[in-house]
């Protein structure tokens, strides 16, 4: 379980980038639903990322 926990932070980093990479991909390719799609879905995997990597567990 403590392993899984400390692997949570990483996670989260790596969603925030793959988010961030979609939206730079898309801000030059791609018709304009696509980017307004990948916008909105980018805001909400950096939220959930950073809820994962910002979590504490110390309680």
């Amino acid at each position: 379980m403590v392993d899984r926990e400390q692997r949570t932070p990483f996670y989260g980093i790596v969603l925030i980038l793959a988010a961030l990479g979609a939206s730079i991909a898309v801000s030059y390719y791609g018709p304009a639903w696509l980017r307004v799609t990948v916008y909105i879905v980018t805001v909400l995997a950096v939220l959930v990322g950073g809820v994962m990597t910002f979590r504490d567990y110390s309680h």
